[in-house]
């Protein structure tokens, strides 16, 4: 498993998966692109790429644990993850561009609106 990484690129020596950084501290994976990670994230997500797709490991428990380590950091669950791969691997096969389906984890709120507390009765609250 070697991941090759540059300042800009990280790639895969297995799978067709990488990550690119999308600006000064954003990073994105080509399996999860709705999500911007820092550099740790995608690092992280490239492993998981590879250890799920290392096939001899399907039964091992360490690999399993591994890949939920790595999801966690991600801040998905390892079934959503899996299943985003197997997504975008069928679609390969298929000929088709990976995309995105309303079935793939909400992308994370990456600011927070304040309440707004002021003017009227009836005080409003944005949430999201």
């Amino acid at each position: 498993m070697t991941i090759h990484d540059t300042d800009d690129t990280l790639r895969s020596d297995r799978t067709p998966e990488f990550a690119q950084r999308v600006d000064g501290e954003h990073w994105r994976l080509s399996w999860l692109p709705e999500h911007p990670l820092s550099r740790e994230q995608a690092w992280a997500g490239m492993e998981l790429d590879e250890l799920a797709s290392d096939l001899t490991a399907a039964h091992d428990r360490l690999v399993h644990a591994q890949i939920s380590a790595r999801a966690d950091i991600l801040g998905i669950m390892w079934q959503q993850a899996l299943i985003k791969l197997a997504k975008n691997m069928a679609a390969r096969e298929r000929g088709e561009q990976p995309g995105r389906s309303f079935h793939d984890p909400p992308a994370p709120v990456l600011r927070w609106r304040s309440a707004q507390l002021t003017g009227g009765p009836s005080p409003r609250v944005n949430y999201g």
